[in-house]
């Protein structure tokens, strides 16, 4: 396995292709053991050969995106749970991807939990405010379409239940400004959710308190938000994941 890899490693650096010579010499292989290992890894879909010469095949390639997506993905993790210890409260990561609201990463403690899903996150946007910072950065024709599939009903007392009502209230928000919600998806509770675009990308981080420390919930999302500001340039390939 581990000479195998030597071999993948080689050829990885040689975009124009290398032939089995080299490729033995550069990972101090015998020239058989090179050959035989090489076609196992041609038969895998590794690699592949033209005219004598060994490239990185199709295998390869989606093993490296998958790594490179999974560094992606551990920078969002590492970050959230930076925030969440620093302003001491649940962090969350949202997309809108392919018509649906996406919870794609949570970072909280025993002390400070996160919400609980006890309503699908995707069906309820209307409702709590991670969907509702979602939708306000679609366009009037797209925010329609979610609500024709998603319609505004009743989840707690607080909840917009009509769908021309929150298309009004997305209307008014103020472009970058914190959503704030509360008790509308879960009594209880307040949320706030930071609108974050990059490009056509629609993602938000959001936070959530108990309802008795909503005088904490603003400051804490204008702390959030200065954060990713801070960071938004290093986090934005990971953010279009």
């Amino acid at each position: 396995m581990q000479r195998a890899m030597r071999l993948l490693e080689a050829v990885a650096e040689h975009p124009y292709g290398a032939p089995a010579k080299q490729l033995a010499r550069e990972t101090g292989l015998a020239l058989p053991t090179a050959y035989h290992l090489l076609r196992t890894l041609v038969h895998e879909g590794y690699l592949r050969r033209e005219k004598g010469l060994f490239f990185l095949g199709a295998s390869a390639e989606r093993l490296g995106s998958g790594g490179a997506e999974q560094k992606r993905r551990s920078t969002i993790v590492d970050t959230l749970a930076q925030w969440r210890d620093s302003i001491g409260v649940p962090v969350y990561y949202a997309m809108y991807r392919e018509g649906e609201i996406e919870v794609m990463c949570v970072s909280d403690t025993p002390g400070n939990p996160a919400v609980e899903e006890w309503a699908d996150f995707r069906e309820t946007g209307h409702a709590h405010a991670i969907g509702q910072c979602l939708l306000s950065q679609l366009d009037d024709g797209a925010r329609r379409d979610h609500l024709a599939r998603y319609p505004a009903q009743p989840i707690t007392p607080y909840t917009v239940c009509d769908n021309h009502a929150l298309l009004r209230r997305l209307e008014q928000m103020r472009r970058m400004e914190p959503v704030i919600e509360r008790q509308e998806y879960a009594l209880g509770t307040v949320c706030a959710a930071v609108p974050i675009t990059v490009g056509t990308t629609a993602a938000t981080m959001a936070i959530s308190l108990p309802v008795h420390q909503a005088d904490r919930l603003l400051p804490a999302a204008r702390k959030l938000q200065d954060e990713i500001g801070r960071l938004l340039g290093s986090l934005a390939l990971s953010i279009s994941i």
